[in-house]
């Protein structure tokens, strides 16, 4: 009979997970660290950065997708796009077939201020990703999937064909 070879077991020690867990805090700290600074000249913070992040990514998305994506309440999305809409950075427009849905986009000036936040963070990931090579980066692709808790958000990143909205 010829040897069998078993997989090693994946890192689910306590000591690894919590690793894992303080690795993704230190890496959130400074992932966030440049724009948040950038963010500051405006007069925004992170709810902000993340409505400019997600129009920006899916021109046309209703207000009703971005909240389904941000997990927060009107009244919260209200206020931020609110400040984004009078200060120029996106705009809102009727739906083409229902007048009462808005659809977002950002402006010029929203897609320089979109492109000015994100490219300390496209830097940071790039460089990460050179770092440590294809398979490391398929693996973390995979295990920031497995974090998602939605299966409707984890397949919006399926491969191949993807809406990603």
């Amino acid at each position: 009979m010829s040897d069998i070879k078993l997989r090693p077991e994946p890192h689910t020690g306590e000591d690894e997970v919590r690793e894992g867990i303080e690795l993704l805090f230190f890496a959130y700290r400074d992932f966030i660290a440049e724009p948040d600074a950038i963010l500051a000249r405006y007069g925004f913070g992170r709810a902000h950065h993340r409505v400019i992040h997600f129009v920006g990514r899916h021109p046309q998305m209703t207000v009703s997708e971005l909240l389904s994506i941000l997990q927060i309440t009107k009244q919260s999305l209200s206020r931020v796009l609110g400040e984004l809409v009078q200060q120029g950075f996106i705009v809102q427009r009727p739906g083409p077939h229902d007048r009462r849905q808005r659809l977002l986009e950002l402006t010029a000036a929203g897609r320089a201020l979109e492109r000015e936040v994100s490219a300390p963070q496209r830097a940071r990931v790039a460089a990460a990703f050179r770092q440590a090579g294809a398979g490391a980066v398929d693996g973390f692709r995979k295990v920031l999937l497995a974090i998602i808790a939605d299966v409707g958000d984890r397949r919006r990143f399926e491969r191949g064909g993807r809406d990603k909205r």
